[in-house]
């Protein structure tokens, strides 16, 4: 009786504060109702043998994965748990226009932590850090706060009273692969382009959950619904198939390599706050594999003996890749073996056959512990290397390199405009298998750089002289640069009769350089302690062009560093580029006949060499307000930034009248043109000619001559210079009256065009999705001395037009000068 009293009494008490739900039931029931005990909930954990039942089939691996009636089921071992995982998402198979199989969307670090009745997944940040021996480290911690990516009921706990490493947690993930999760699907930024609305469930499965030592490998096929797909639009939906790979990171991180500019290499930040400068920082350090001395070892590497390192570098050749072309691709990954010998190692990259069915069934590529060439029927002529990375070291953990079938097409179309003119075995459309294959293993070398950690080296052609490319002896010894991760593709230099010269680059002296600054050990220092001998290494070759790095650049400022040029003088190299071209084109048709062939491989050719053209006229034209980019630091002398040089800008505008401006009428083969097209030709020499006037005329580059006057004064080359001498040469026909023809007549036009968008445009915008590759330098128009400069120009340019009518006796040249007056009075006079 007194229980019941106080249980009374504390239950008003709880009404008056808060209400009391005992002394209210609810409408329709009885307070005898609300005392029985409630039903077992359905998200209740179950015993283990209930929820992963016989019908289960079972793939072992980091996880247990088991799959049954349509659902997934992990099964996370208690030691795993709050263990950091790296999950790569990737395009598997794509549709026309979405990107390609193995293009790579989302890389993001998570853990599996166990929370009350849940398994939250959730997604661990190393953008910022500070060391847990420092009172920061909590200021940092509260700063960044782990996101739950997805919560899964617990179904069931597997004990092991024998072994109770063998305890785990059993969740369902069927609805982490088969639902909308952002992080594990396509990006907003491909959502936006394709104006996707959602995700439709119904047209979205899950194929295949495999689970390996290391790693767990999901593929699952979204479907989107899209106002905007960029294939197949008549579905109104985007199909494709995801991979997400699931890597476990090593419990110890390796040992950080920080990176220095000087030399090229991929690197990831992160922002130290436990610095004791009085600021944050970002440090960067090295992606690279984890190459170590065996201890038994350690004594034969001081002495300056070969080692082979503790777990070598390996490659599988996929089993799809033609078995005509694995040799070549094997020799491409060990042309590496001379590079690592650099830094003391002695078969630290090898290339093997994967075993076949019947030796191990189990192998697969997608095993985060083989690394694979990929041989893939694409149409895309190209191939890359990516590879997958610990953000807390930058420890290399597989790579897989995509061989595309169609990249042998690129490989030949480049090989024929670049050597045919003084090589035998490139003057037709199908090579000998043995010519192939040395291509083949040439990109090989090159896509294996990128695994290991090299960035392209844009700036290593540069180093050799332009003459010696032509010499059998030196190209010989040093191929066609010093590094093979440049775009110095072929010899285009050399002449006829110059003798056996090297038509491509090898692993050179840049590329042992670097693999040895990359990945040689230095014991018994810590990662900021390397940092001085790392620094020695540097500057024992300061001054030595063949060891520089320039990085590859999207908008060429610095002339010495871009792409798929060579030698160190742009007009020297193209003038001899020009010169072979000239000997391919009279031979193109003889070259790509074949009876019973239609015209497609002349077609094919011909446009090579418009673009080899076009090239030399870029490598050119990026002298004009150029600005080189040498890399130093503060115990080095000498400028990072200096301006090209008044004589080799003024010789850069000269070698473009006379190749590119003065119409090239060589490239003009009637009888070419009658085999590949009806009409065509006269457009086509004005898009070369307008898109090299607009690249000279650009905002930026117009600023920097501008800059250099002020910096240089009368060793500048000035930008009343440039537009002095670009105007004289476009108009070289108002002097003495000569016809001006079609050529020449649109030409003249795009001038004008060009000028009246500087008169009246700003900058144009760089597009949010390329913003953080392109590099330029930006300008404010109006409150320039740009449109000063141009208007100046056009009035000059209406008075001598004007003076030059009534010396003209053709008719077209003359209407074609009518019209430019008036065009540019309608700019310089919009209101009249």
């Amino acid at each position: 009786m007194r229980k019941n009293t106080l249980r009374l009494l504390f239950c008003i008490v709880a009404v008056i504060t808060t209400g009391c739900s005992v002394l209210q039931p609810q409408k329709g029931k009885t307070a005898s109702t609300e005392t029985k005990k409630p039903s077992k909930s359905k998200e209740s954990i179950k015993p283990y043998n209930e929820v992963i039942t016989k019908k289960a089939k079972t793939d072992e691996g980091l996880f247990a994965v088991h799959s049954l009636d349509d659902k997934y089921y992990y099964e996370i071992p208690d030691s795993l748990l709050n263990r950091e995982m790296l999950m790569v998402t990737r395009i598997a198979k794509t549709a026309t226009g979405i990107g390609f199989g193995g293009g790579k969307q989302n890389t993001q670090v998570l853990r599996w932590q166990r929370k009350n009745k849940q398994i939250l997944l959730r997604v661990v940040s190393h953008q910022i850090f500070a060391s847990d021996s420092l009172p920061i480290h909590e200021a940092v911690e509260n700063s960044n706060f782990e996101p739950v990516l997805y919560a899964f009921p617990i179904k069931a706990f597997h004990k092991d009273s024998l072994d109770t490493s063998k305890n785990a947690t059993v969740i369902d993930v069927t609805n982490l692969y088969k639902k909308d999760v952002k992080a594990l699907g396509l990006p907003d930024s491909r959502r936006k382009q394709f104006k996707i609305s959602k995700l439709d469930d119904s047209r979205s499965y899950i194929d295949t959950l495999r689970s390996y030592p290391l790693n767990i490998e999901a593929r699952h096929v979204k479907t989107y619904n899209a106002a905007n797909p960029p294939s197949n639009t008549s579905t109104g939906s985007i199909s494709l198939e995801m991979s997400n790979s699931m890597i476990l990171l090593p419990k110890t991180p390796m040992k950080r390599r920080y990176f220095d500019q000087r030399v090229g290499w991929f690197a990831r930040g992160q922002v130290d706050y436990g610095l004791e400068a009085q600021e944050s920082k970002t440090l960067r350090y090295l992606d690279r594999w984890r190459l170590e001395v065996r201890d038994e070892d350690m004594d034969k590497f001081k002495r300056g003996e070969l080692v082979v390192p503790k777990k070598q570098i390996v490659y599988y050749i996929d089993r799809a890749t033609p078995k005509k072309w694995r040799t070549y691709i094997k020799q491409g990954i060990e042309d590496w073996q001379v590079a690592f010998e650099e830094a003391g190692f002695k078969d630290a990259i090898i290339a093997k056959d994967p075993p076949t069915e019947e030796e191990d069934p189990d192998w697969s590529p997608e095993d985060v512990r083989y690394s694979v060439v990929r041989y893939l029927a694409s149409p895309i002529p190209n191939a890359n290397g990516p590879h997958v990375s610990d953000p807390r070291s930058g420890e290399i953990l597989e790579s897989d390199i995509n061989w595309y079938h169609n990249v042998m097409s690129l490989l030949r179309n480049w090989f024929f405009v670049q050597t045919a003119a003084i090589n035998p075995e490139a003057q037709d459309v199908a090579f000998k298998d043995e010519v192939m294959g040395r291509l083949i293993r040439f990109v090989s070398a090159h896509e294996v750089g990128h695994t290991l950690g090299l960035p392209h080296n844009m700036g290593s052609s540069v180093a050799y002289p332009v003459e010696s490319l032509r010499n059998p002896e030196f190209t010989k010894k040093y191929g066609t640069a010093p590094s093979i991760m440049d775009y110095a593709r072929f010899n285009y230099v050399a002449q006829p009769g110059d003798g056996d010269v090297a038509l491509m680059p090898n692993i050179g002296i840049y590329d042992k350089h670097a693999i040895r600054w990359g990945y040689r050990p230095i014991h018994d220092q810590t990662a900021e302690g390397e940092k001085k001998t790392l620094d020695s290494w540097i500057l024992k070759h300061q001054n030595d062009p063949m060891y520089r790095f320039g990085r590859q650049q999207f908008g060429v400022i610095d002339p010495s560093s871009q792409t798929e040029d060579l030698g160190d003088d742009a007009v020297n190299a193209s003038t001899y580029g020009i010169k072979n071209l000239k000997r391919i084109v009279p031979n193109l048709i003889k070259w790509t006949a074949e009876d019973g062939k239609n015209y497609d491989d002349l077609g094919t050719m011909y446009r090579q060499v418009l673009g080899q053209y076009n090239r030399y006229m870029g490598h050119v034209s990026s002298n004009i307000g150029g600005v080189y980019e040498y890399f130093k630091t503060y115990d080095q002398e000498g400028a990072v930034y200096s301006h090209v040089t008044k004589t080799n800008q003024k010789r850069a505008m000269k070698f473009l009248h006379e190749q590119l401006f003065t119409t090239p009428s060589w490239l003009l083969d009637k009888n070419i043109f009658d085999k590949i097209e009806s009409a065509g030709n006269v457009e086509r020499i004005r898009n070369f000619q307008v898109r090299t006037l607009n690249n000279l005329l650009d905002h930026g580059r117009m600023a920097r001559l501008i800059e250099n006057e002020a910096l240089n004064n009368r060793e500048a080359y000035t930008l009343l210079d440039m537009m002095t001498e670009l105007r004289t040469g476009l108009w070289t026909e108002l002097r003495n009256g000569r016809t001006i023809d079609v050529y020449r007549r649109n030409l003249q036009r795009a001038y004008i065009d060009r000028m009246e968008f500087l008169m009246t445009k700003e900058q144009p915008k760089i597009p949010e999705n390329i913003r953080r590759f392109v590099k330029r330098t930006n300008v404010n128009a109006s409150q320039s001395d740009i449109r000063a400069v141009v208007r100046a120009e056009l009035n000059t340019l209406r008075r001598n037009v004007r003076n030059a009518i009534g010396r003209s006796s053709n008719t077209m040249t003359r209407y074609h000068l009518q019209d430019i007056v008036e065009r540019i009075t309608t700019i310089l006079d919009p209101k009249k």
